[in-house]
């Protein structure tokens, strides 16, 4: 295969560099910045998708960023590739700020209590780790005829999933649609740029197979 490695990764080394890529993060950033200029395709198409890519980041739905993120952008006419690369907005370095943030702002349009610092952190650890145990659990009754108990579950769901969904569209709404102002002139002022130096260059080729032609002339 033509995109295959050719060493293959320990399980390990894929993990550390899921949490710190190789070069850092400001060597994976610039990279995503320099794709997202280098798209072939209209700027308001490309903000739409970088829309699309970083709203998705705030959802509660990990492991499917990419599909709705490529979703949201077929829906919005905008460009799939920039959807899927601004999903880097959300990484291991900004998930924690980002679930806050979401969570906080949904029990808020809850009119619910919301958790503050360190008390999100228990407070959201303890639930994943219950509705791991319950979901474990109940997984394995079906094999064992136990009784199954949704009671972390559910207490999951109401306490954190649904405020994260709420606070997320919200927050993600206002993150996208700041990234996309953010992003449109950039993308409009490197298309210019770039459109200029390559008519420069291709009248720089032209003069010179013309000069070329001229002096042939004159020879003969």
């Amino acid at each position: 295969m033509v995109f295959k490695r050719r060493d293959r990764r320990p399980i390990w080394q894929a993990v550390a560099d899921f949490f710190w890529p190789r070069g850092g993060w400001t060597r994976a950033a610039r990279y995503v910045k320099h794709r997202l200029h280098r798209l072939p395709d209209p700027p308001h198409r490309i903000a739409r998708g970088i829309f699309a890519g970083v709203m998705v980041t705030f959802s509660p739905l990990f492991g499917f960023h990419f599909l709705l993120a490529a979703g949201a952008a077929w829906v919005m006419r905008g460009n799939i590739l920039a959807a899927l690369l601004a999903t880097f907005v959300g990484n291991p370095l900004t998930f924690v700020p980002i679930g806050v943030v979401s969570l906080q702002l949904g029990h808020f349009l809850m009119g619910r209590h919301a958790p503050f610092g360190h008390e999100v952190q228990r407070s959201l650890g303890g639930k994943f780790v219950d509705a791991g145990r319950d979901l474990q659990h109940n997984i394995w009754s079906i094999f064992t005829g136990e009784s199954a108990d949704w009671s972390h579950l559910t207490l999951f769901y109401d306490e954190v999933f649904l405020p994260y969904l709420v606070g997320g569209i919200v927050a993600g709404l206002i993150a996208g649609t700041i990234a996309y102002y953010l992003a449109l002139p950039v993308i409009q002022a490197y298309q210019n740029r770039r459109k200029g130096a390559l008519k420069a260059k291709w009248a720089a080729i032209r003069e010179k197979a013309a000069q070329k032609a001229d002096a042939k002339k004159k020879q003969d």
